[in-house]
């Protein structure tokens, strides 16, 4: 049997996609901010990260952008409005419409996870930092990379281009702030008059000025000065004096205006420290951002205050200082002993609070995760808030009034649990399931997805549903026991039941009692009973303890075996002892885990135990004589729960390496792996059907997943792994070395992935197919002449697919069916004996005038990386002149087409903008006379009425 991950359970209470015919997976989603699915299609397992993007902040979506399996670490929308570009955890980048909700265009060039992403002024070029220290630059028209900027030493934090000229300014953890010039692709200046990682950076005051937000409470102020006038090369440079800085230097580095310039030439702009401004949050700042106006600047640490500041505007300056100036000529002429003969000089200076004013702090409900600004024409600002806890939030305020007060105007919420769910539970008829976290315990509808009530109650670690599913038992971390009445949702009674943390609780097959065991070193044994009720004159439910059974460690796990005949408890020490449930009497011992067990369970038939273990084992043993059957290395980092499927030897296990997977007892076997969550799988239930298995996850979610009835072969689940392990290996290789570069240090954009070898195995398989019809078509010529008559050419099936193209022509079909993002990577891992036929075919294609562009774009890459090869290379030299010469004359015709299309939309925008002159007086004309109509239909109604 498959599994289908059928819901995600702790947000919205909403369905995924459904695979057809294979694993289907529904979710109730705990992320406000996205989600993810899990295998969409028979015989593949893709997971999906989600955004979701709300135009207005009601509590509709608006749209959802299927993604990648991977977690979304970075969002950024287009100048235009249009697209948005999200950055995965895997270092990989996708574009998608707004319009049609589609990711066409993907780039892969990093190697870890994206951290920032930013457009330029236009929209065209598109940065993107991360993890591995790299910046790339991205044609987004032109789907392609243009350069990567190495030079940082730790993970880069902010990217922005500047609008008025060709340059880009980065931050990262390294402590530095670098300027680079686009042009030439080198870092012309790094500034480090910082002593800790820069977490943010901002231009404002039209790119004057430069604001950085760093480990500390300052945000530090940059004036930068643009040097325009080009200095005299033949004048000779200003040499500095070798040796140990002076006292001045050290002044100046300790202020954070030291500079170190590449060199005095290269020097394009100035920064100096223009001073700082205090926030009142003590820790690192995490999000800096600006408004689009440019005006607003807005901060926030690891808290739940968002500091606004306002940057005024020239005007606004002058105007304050020439009231602080009236101010102090008026004091300076109370003082003045003259009195009313002449003005004392009076010297006004201007600080950075003159300029850069605090507005207020908006206060959230939770830590801010991330946030955004929208200043409107009206003066009003609006600032919606991403928060830890899954909650979005918007807030307005007007910052042109004396103490502006922020105003929540709307949140989004959906019915799940703010923290990680650590206990979950089904009823006996397989349709409720119990969830409950740190402060909140949810029953939800299995078949509706939807929260049906909700519940207060303590850290609750263990839990399970009294026989009749009308109440619910939970155990705490303080050692309590809570019962609960469904109907009502009241808590009926809390029982302080161990010393401890109440790690494991495990009904009793008779269904009369269960038993308890904690951080106290006990085990505790109970009973339901009837007590009489003091608010009413019915019965309720209570329990009682019975018996107590004291061990020398701490308990971490209890299981009763389906005959109710033995007791298993799980020890800090390791082991897992076996008691007799009558005597209490010892009967076996399993030891063998190198870590505590966290987990068991026993089999239907009472036959096999089976332990999860901190050390990342699985063990089963044989309840009979204690022996161990098999050792199972199952997950790459602690198992954390486990569970057998009733009336079977399978069992399923959630590990912290955020994989649920499922075995088989008898065969000792792996048989899936199913994935969706994306961090720590704290538990799972499987339902008393054995048809449903919920899970929970520190990634806020809860995963339902549904049995199908398609078999499932493990020759393909394996196949499938290899699959995904070469895929995996491939993007970690060594890229092939380029001439001029050393081993492992690329400096293209791109990366070797397993689209790129497909890619390159195509233009393989095209060239040789191009070489073998070539060859056949020389052979039929030549037996033709010898027949002396026109034989039949046998046509190639492939071909005839192409629509009987020429081999050439299906080559050329071939480059273009390449993603424009993997070109050139596709290329560099082509060997050089296709290069001499690629090149011969480029200049066949370039004379008929074909796809001119793109083949120009992979003739210069190819001449690039293999110039040595090619120019040593005789039997190349006429191909490279004849190419020489066809490139320059196809490409300025190219150019001269672009050119007259140009003027030619020119001409036709200004003949618009002539007859939208025109239209827009006839239209304030008619406007004009139609108001006049309304009026005096009014004043006709008036008059009617009186």
């Amino acid at each position: 049997m498959l599994w289908a991950a059928k819901h995600r359970l702790p947000l919205p209470a909403r369905a995924h996609q459904s695979a057809p015919g294979f694993l289907r997976h529904f979710l109730l989603e705990g992320k406000a901010s996205g989600g993810r699915g899990f295998r969409n299609g028979p015989g593949r397992g893709r997971s999906c990260r989600r955004v979701q993007s709300a135009r207005s902040l009601v509590e509709a979506e608006i749209l959802i952008l299927q993604g990648l399996k991977q977690e979304v670490t970075c969002l950024c929308p287009s100048p235009d409005g249009l697209h948005l570009a999200v950055g995965y955890e895997d270092g990989s980048i996708r574009i998608f419409s707004l319009l049609s909700g589609e990711g066409n265009v993907t780039f892969n060039g990093h190697k870890a996870a994206i951290t920032t992403l930013k457009y330029d002024q236009l929209g065209g070029r598109l940065a993107s930092g991360s993890k591995d220290t790299d910046i790339i630059v991205w044609d987004v028209i032109n789907e392609s990379g243009l350069y990567r900027l190495k030079g940082h030493k730790d993970a880069i934090t902010q990217a922005l281009f500047l609008r008025e000229k060709n340059l880009l300014v980065t931050s990262g953890k390294d402590t530095m702030v670098k300027w680079w010039d686009l042009d030439t692709q080198h870092c012309f200046k790094t500034m480090v008059g910082h002593r800790t990682e820069v977490w943010g950076l901002v231009l404002v005051s039209e790119e004057k000025r430069l604001i950085t937000g760093a480990s500390d409470s300052e945000l530090r102020v940059w004036d930068i000065a643009y040097l325009q006038e080009i200095e005299d090369p033949e004048e000779p440079d200003p040499k500095k004096i070798k040796g140990s800085p002076g006292i001045q230097d050290t002044l100046e580095a300790e202020d954070g205006a030291f500079e170190t310039d590449e060199a005095p030439e290269d020097r394009i702009l100035s920064c100096t420290k223009a001073g700082s401004i205090m926030r009142e949050g003590r820790d690192r700042v995490v999000n800096l951002a600006v408004d689009k106006t440019g005006r607003i600047l807005a901060c926030h640490g690891t808290d739940s205050v968002l500091e606004l500041f306002c940057i005024l505007s020239k005007e606004e300056i002058q105007k304050k200082m020439d009231k602080k100036m009236k101010k102090a000529r008026k004091k300076a002429k109370l003082h003045s002993c003259k009195g009313e003969e002449e003005d004392p000089e009076v010297n006004v200076e201007m600080s950075l609070q003159d300029e850069i004013q605090r507005v207020t702090n908006i206060k959230t409900s939770a830590k801010i995760k991330s946030f955004d600004l929208i200043h409107s024409p009206q003066g009003e600002l609006k600032a919606v808030f991403l928060l830890q806890n899954n909650l979005v939030e918007l807030y307005s305020l007007n910052p042109s009034l004396p103490t502006p007060q922020p105003v929540r105007t709307s949140r989004i919420t959906i019915g799940g649990h703010r923290s990680d769910v650590r206990t979950l539970s089904f009823s006996s008829d397989n349709i409720a399931v119990l969830s409950a976290a740190a402060d909140s315990i949810k029953i939800w509808n299995r078949s509706t997805l939807q929260c049906i009530r909700t519940m207060t109650c303590e850290y609750a670690l263990c839990s399970f549903f009294v026989p009749g599913d009308r109440q619910v038992v939970i155990g705490t971390k303080t050692g309590k026991l809570q019962l609960y009445d469904l109907a009502s949702g009241n808590l009926l009674e809390t029982i302080d039941a161990h010393d401890g943390a109440l790690w494991s609780m495990s009904l009793s097959p008779d269904q009369r009692g269960f038993v308890t065991g904690g951080a106290d070193k006990s085990v505790k044994f109970w009973d339901f009973e009837l007590v009489k009720d003091e608010n009413s004159t019915q019965k309720r439910l209570s329990v009682k303890q019975t018996r107590t059974l004291q061990l020398d460690e701490d308990v971490l796990c209890v299981s009763y075996s389906p005959n109710q005949k033995l007791l298993a408890v799980s020890l800090l020490d390791c082991t897992v002892k076996i008691f007799y449930v009558d005597t209490l009497k010892f009967f076996l011992s399993l030891y063998g885990h190198k870590l505590p067990v966290i987990c068991m369970d026993i089999s239907y038939d009472g036959a096999l135990i089976a332990t999860g273990s901190a050390d990342r084992n699985v063990k089963i043993w044989g309840l009979d004589f204690g022996d161990c059957h098999k050792s199972l290395f199952a997950h790459d980092d602690s198992v954390m729960y486990l569970q057998f499927v009733p009336k079977s030897h399978l069992f399923f296990t959630a590990g912290k390496d955020h994989k649920i997977k499922q075995w088989d007892a008898d065969k000792f076997e792996h048989i899936q792996t199913l994935e969706g969550h994306h961090q720590e799988v704290w538990c799972l239930a499987v339902s008393p059907s054995g048809d449903y298995v919920v899970s929970s996850s520190h990634d806020k979610s809860l995963r339902l997943w549904e049995r199908t009835r398609e078999p499932l072969i493990l020759e393909e689940e394996r196949e499938m792994e290899r699959e995904a392990e070469y895929e995996e290996s491939v993007a970690k290789e060594d890229q092939p070395a380029v001439p001029g570069e050393t081993q492992g240090d690329s400096y293209f954009t791109g990366k070797k992935t397993i689209e790129t070898v497909k890619a390159a195995e195509r233009i393989m398989e095209a060239i040789e197919l191009y070489r073998e019809e070539t060859a056949k078509m020389k052979e039929h010529k030549a037996i033709c002449k010898a027949a002396g008559k026109e034989v039949p050419l046998p046509s190639n099936p492939i071909l005839m697919a192409y629509g009987s193209i020429s081999p050439s022509a299906y080559v050329l079909e071939i480059f273009k069916g390449i993603k424009s993002s993997e070109l050139e990577e596709s290329l560099l891992v082509l060997p050089f004996s296709y290069v001499p036929d690629i090149l011969k075919l480029f200049n066949e294609f370039i004379q008929l005038g074909s796809d001119v562009e793109l083949i120009c774009r992979c003739l210069f890459f190819l001449l690039r990386i293999h110039f040595g090869q090619i120019t040593s290379n005789q039997m190349l030299v006429p191909v490279i002149e004849k190419l020489r010469e066809t490139t320059i004359s196809k490409v300025s015709q190219v150019r001269d087409v672009i050119g007259f299309n140009m003027a030619g939309l020119d001409y036709l925008k200004r003949e618009c903008e002539a007859k939208s002159e025109v239209m827009f007086f006839a239209d304030a004309t008619s406007h004009l006379e139609e108001k006049k109509r309304k009026r005096k239909k009014r004043e006709k109604l008036i008059l009617t009425l009186t």
